[in-house]
């Protein structure tokens, strides 16, 4: 289940995944899969094969694409996922949660 992010961050996130950007998109996130786990960083882009070069960068493999829909992305997770916002200038989305500083859908 997904929440703490608001419409328009999610449409922007879907946007940006069409016109082949490599996209982030942090929100809260519980599984039961996952029970030390709150948080998801959706990292997609349409275009797969420049979604597999981006990742291989963070070991990354191509088997682990979320492809079912039409926004293929990696879910990244725990401190892989604040390693890799880190060196993706992207650490803001997730501080953001932390300091109840979104909207849910």
């Amino acid at each position: 289940m997904a929440f703490g992010i608001n419409r328009q961050q999610l449409k922007e996130w879907k946007n940006a995944v069409r016109r082949e950007e490599i996209a982030f998109l942090t929100h809260y996130w519980l599984d039961d899969r996952f029970p030390t786990v709150n948080t998801v960083t959706k990292a997609g882009c349409s275009n797969v094969e420049k979604l597999i070069q981006w990742g291989r960068q963070y070991g990354l493999q191509p088997e682990w694409i979320h492809a079912r829909e039409e926004y293929p992305h990696f879910d990244l997770l725990g401190e892989r996922q604040v390693e890799i916002l880190k060196q993706e200038g992207q650490l803001h989305q997730l501080t953001q949660l932390k300091n109840g500083k979104h909207n849910s859908l």
